[in-house]
């Protein structure tokens, strides 16, 4: 796995490999193109992920996920907070976003 030192590099660079949208983590999908277009658990993959960790401000950290939903030829990126302020959701997408190692 390509390691990055800042969340905004690996946005950059998973931007050239085609990762191009947006996602928005909601409570049971991920949402993109301004809500048009929602996908269920089913409908993605999470190919890669990365942790951040600002050990200054315990406030600055965050998971980036690359996501792909082979079926809509769609790639892109979902960064999430995590600690107390992480967003609320259902089992499932716990299941599925569940970060290892």
């Amino acid at each position: 796995m390509k390691t990055y030192d800042t969340l905004s590099e690996a946005i950059t660079d998973l931007r050239l490999q085609g990762y191009t949208e947006d996602f928005n983590l909601q409570q049971n999908c991920l949402e993109c193109r301004s809500g048009e277009l929602k996908l269920s658990i089913d409908d993605f993959h999470v190919d890669n992920f990365w942790r951040f960790e600002d050990n200054t401000d315990p406030d600055d950290q965050a998971i980036l996920y690359a996501i792909s939903a082979p079926k809509l030829d769609l790639k892109g990126v979902l960064v999430n907070g995590y600690g107390i302020y992480s967003d609320p959701i259902t089992d499932e997408m716990i299941a599925k976003l569940k970060v290892h190692g």
